[in-house]
């Protein structure tokens, strides 16, 4: 080949690489093979993102050597970036900071809310920590939010979307929360109030103070409800929901108590045969589940005390649920003390939909029961059909719709020394459920996006050998059959040219 060719082509190609990369700048994408399509971004993303209409400057105050556990973290987060920004069509602006690098970048990230979190690393074969930052700070004009850390595995889409979300968002539509009834207050709901925040105004709201329920509402939320109810309460209620109004309803017809171990039915406060009069049935039995949360049970052994995980069928771990917006995404629900649901709907105008049911190894208890801890369960026990235990009715005079729960507590975190975590996916799904009693915002997917309970319990032992040793020896015995079958190739080559077949 002549030298002018030579550099001819190297030019080409040179030339080429150069177009590629500057059409990649404006034409990036990604190949997303994860479950959970974690790394592409929602519909409901790119319409919020899209119709922004001022900037949004994101400063990510990330530490730059992170240990490589985490690091995986800061490259997901700058290719997230890179697509909010492409898709924001010049409306979102961002730019990572270390804070690590000078004491008034640390001084800045820490007036913006954004405090280091201690990481331990092995540098020189010693332990040393590491004070990482790993925040972000969104800003609108004079509006800010502040994500003031990112963690590893979590819901990154959400994060990023309802804070640009909160930002964007100027007039928020109003939810009330029925009060006056022994109902829990909204400082004992702290998780469910956190995510109902981002797009709605939440205040409590007594049915008894005026003579209809406002309009404006665009749901009602009623959680535990324990006193007796008013027929004319209930008659604002119709009225509100005869007029296009919505309703989530978490009650349960029974009660249960570990400390007094103990399972009694609940008192009549009118909420079942109101209930009834929407087309479902409130059974007074407790449901029983072979797939079950665990209880801790202390036991002596000697001089000691062994806290034992004990499988509680009263507990039933949901995951069983009906195609609908209100379960999208979500993976397992935990429900004490449930109650099951019928459909006796007369009135062809409604539509009620079973929303979630217990296993097909369930059961149904009648009250009063004794709590026996060391119960052996065997398979008689879960003789009954799946339940349902969570239902929707669409229609009711017209336009109204109700979501019915037969458990009031399961996103309840409580108060004072009893306030406890919830499973993320119990406050998944009453946030789900009044976004969807709400005209459905479009974060419903995104909220459960990302994977948080995978378990391997009901695969089979021998599925799980196949599945580990199918890990370890399949990519082994690819490349052996690629170079087999390379090898061949090359080996009929050969033979072509010793027998002068050119």
């Amino acid at each position: 080949m002549k030298k002018s060719s030579l550099f001819i082509q190297i030019g080409l190609i040179i030339a080429i690489l150069l177009v590629l990369n500057l059409l990649s700048e404006s034409l990036y994408f990604r190949l997303d093979f994860t479950g959970d399509n974690r790394y592409t971004l929602s519909d409901a993303t790119k319409e919020i993102v899209s119709d922004l209409d001022e900037v949004i400057t994101i400063k990510a105050y990330f530490t730059e050597e992170l240990p490589p556990q985490l690091a995986y973290v800061r490259n997901d987060l700058r290719d997230q970036l890179v697509e909010y920004e492409n898709r924001s069509q010049g409306n979102i602006v961002f730019e990572f900071i270390s804070p690590n690098e000078s004491d008034e970048l640390k001084q800045e990230a820490l007036q913006n809310g954004i405090a280091p979190v201690s990481i331990n690393v092995v540098e020189n074969d010693q332990r040393q920590q590491l004070q990482a930052f790993m925040g972000l700070l969104f800003q609108a004009g004079d509006d800010k939010e502040v994500i003031p850390i990112i963690q590893p595995g979590a819901a990154m889409e959400y994060d990023l979307t309802t804070a640009i979300k909160k930002l964007a968002i100027t007039d928020k539509p109003k939810i009330g929360l029925i009060q006056g009834h022994g109902e829990p207050t909204m400082q004992e709901l702290p998780q469910l109030m956190e995510q109902l925040s981002v797009l709605y105004d939440v205040e409590p709201i007594s049915l008894s103070d005026s003579l209809r329920i406002p309009a404006y509402y665009r749901s009602l939320i009623w959680l535990r409800p324990m006193d007796t109810v008013s027929a004319i309460d209930f008659g604002k209620l119709d009225q509100y929901l005869n007029q296009g109004g919505n309703v989530f309803l978490a009650h349960a017809n029974v009660q249960g108590d570990l400390s007094t171990a103990m399972l009694a039915a609940g008192n009549d406060i009118g909420i079942s045969s109101w209930v009834g009069s929407m087309g479902l049935q409130m059974g007074a039995q407790f449901v029983i589940d072979s797939k079950c949360a665990s209880v801790t049970v202390q036991q002596r052994s000697g001089f000691f005390t062994i806290n034992n995980q004990v499988q509680f069928p009263y507990f039933p771990q949901l995951n069983n649920f009906e195609n609908h917006p209100v379960t999208g995404g979500l993976e397992a629900i935990m429900l004490p003390f449930a109650s099951p649901l019928s459909i006796i709907n007369t009135d062809t105008s409604r539509i009620i939909t079973p929303l979630i049911y217990s296993s097909e190894l369930s059961g149904i208890q009648s009250p009063p029961i004794r709590i026996d801890i060391n119960k052996r369960w065997t398979e008689r026990d879960f003789a009954a059909p799946e339940q349902i235990l969570a239902a929707s009715v669409e229609g009711i005079g017209g336009l109204g719709k109700l979501v019915v729960v037969t458990n009031g507590q399961f996103v309840i975190n409580g108060a004072g020394q009893t306030m406890q975590q919830l499973n993320a996916d119990n406050v998944n799904f009453a946030s789900n459920a009044v976004d969807w009693l709400s005209d459905d915002t479009g974060l419903i997917e995104l909220r459960t996006k990302a994977i948080t309970n995978r378990p391997l319990e009901s695969v089979e032992d021998t599925s799980k050998e196949l599945l580990k040793y199918g890990n370890v020896f399949a990519p082994i015995l690819i490349i052996l059959i690629y170079g087999f079958i390379r090898r061949s190739n090359l080996a009929r080559k050969r033979t072509k040219w010793a027998q002068g077949n050119y």
